[in-house]
């Protein structure tokens, strides 16, 4: 199912549940591998990032079981860190077994990981950092080989030049193994960083600071197993609420985390939508013609996510008035500016990180091709609320993150279907 047939300007109504965090689930995923115990998760979603890291996981030793209510996991037989080429190529996302892999085996061998096309996304600060635990890094006929220079991780502070969450995940993954204690100083605050810490806490990792810019990690050596629940998706909540503005109409975003989306929320408020916090979610009642915003810049949490910025440009190109967008965390994130002009969007690039929408009273479907993943979610925002039919290609991109974005917008009253 490579294509996605909308036909546009259906309000919608209803409520929707929403999935376990993609982001939180590749970590902690990697995370399994610091035990030698089973570890049971639930909520964990059934999407293709994670699949292709469930596989990486079993090329390593790992057995793996999906059941009805979740999926099981032990690693008990683990005892090398090569990675195979084709499943690291495919997905940014098997980084965050470096500090795993590290801290478990004391050494890996990969390829640069792949992913989303949407910015250089170096791995120095990653690098930086696990050096100065006690890592060597080579690249030795185009593998990373990393090997630890004695028995065992060494505990340090470590200060990152920039929030990163992937390198913040990856040191804690290898200080919870490590000898000492690791201070991060300048930690990334995000909920995803948050979970994988509740994670390794409730397998016996000692671990206080997560949510703050600073985190601190007592090597322990050895962890239990546990269970643990996936939390919901923030980004994907952002997107169904991004869609219902797009389209119109007031839907229930049932388990969807609001006290994650603070910037999101206030965002779609100044763009005129109520909205309604309760125990069972989030309900959104969209205005008839989204309000322009001044300026939206994406930044760390807790700002403005980047993995929402395509979406919110999406809804912000039929909006009532002129706005503008600055992204500050990734320098190619507008490859949406093309295939929504053809669907009637005014959209002037000021420079490579900044844009200014003026709204349109329509966009109008059309035939256009998703390149990464968000970008592929903002498209299909942009759909929803166009006069006429639109088919999305390249669809793969989209089931990177989305479980069942579908049938979660069919169930809503879109015409939609996957092809």
């Amino acid at each position: 199912m490579d294509s996605i047939h909308i036909q546009g300007g259906v309000a919608l109504q209803g409520k929707v549940r929403i999935q376990g965090s993609k982001n939180a689930s590749l970590p902690i995923l990697a995370a399994t591998l610091l035990t030698e115990e089973t570890v049971w998760l639930t909520n964990c979603p059934k999407i293709a990032d994670v699949y292709c890291m469930v596989n990486l996981l079993e090329s390593l030793g790992v057995t793996v079981k999906w059941e009805p209510n979740g999926i099981r996991i032990n690693a008990a037989t683990v005892c090398r860190g090569d990675m195979p080429a084709d499943a690291v190529k495919g997905m940014r996302s098997s980084l965050c077994l470096l500090g795993a892999l590290l801290g478990r085996c004391g050494e890996v061998v990969m390829e640069h990981p792949g992913g989303c096309i949407i910015g250089a996304r170096p791995i120095d600060i990653h690098i930086t950092a696990l050096e100065q635990m006690g890592v060597d890094f080579t690249w030795k006929n185009g593998l990373l080989e990393a090997r630890t220079r004695g028995s065992k991780l060494q505990g340090t502070t470590i200060r990152l030049p920039f929030p990163s969450v992937g390198a913040t995940e990856n040191i804690v993954m290898a200080a919870v193994m490590a000898d000492g204690t690791t201070v991060i100083e300048g930690a990334a605050r995000e909920p995803e960083v948050k979970a994988l810490c509740e994670f390794l806490r409730c397998c016996g990792a000692l671990i206080k600071g997560e949510g703050t810019t600073r985190i601190t990690i007592k090597g322990t050596g050895i962890l239990k197993g546990t269970g643990y629940r996936i939390p919901a998706d923030r980004i994907v909540a952002g997107t169904y609420l991004l869609g219902t503005l797009a389209a119109c109409g007031c839907v229930m975003l049932e388990e969807a985390p609001a006290s994650e989306m603070e910037a999101v929320l206030e965002t779609a408020e100044q763009m005129g939508a109520c909205l309604d916090v309760t125990s069972e979610g989030v309900f959104v009642q969209a205005c008839s013609v989204p309000r322009a915003i001044s300026l939206i810049r994406t930044m760390p949490y807790p700002g403005f996510p980047t993995d929402l910025q395509s979406p919110v440009l999406a809804v912000l190109a039929g909006a009532d008035g002129e706005s503008m967008i600055e992204e500050t965390i990734f320098e190619n994130r507008f490859r949406v500016v093309e295939p929504l002009e053809r669907m009637g969007a005014n959209i002037e690039k000021i420079n490579c990180n900044r844009v200014r929408i003026h709204g349109v009273e329509r966009l109008r479907g059309t035939r256009m091709e998703a390149k990464e993943l968000r970008g592929g979610a903002a498209l299909l925002v942009a759909a929803l609320g166009a006069e006429g039919e639109s088919t999305i290609t390249g669809c793969s991109y989209i089931y990177r993150g989305y479980e069942n974005i579908c049938k979660d917008f069919r169930e809503l009253g879109a015409r939609i279907v996957s092809v």
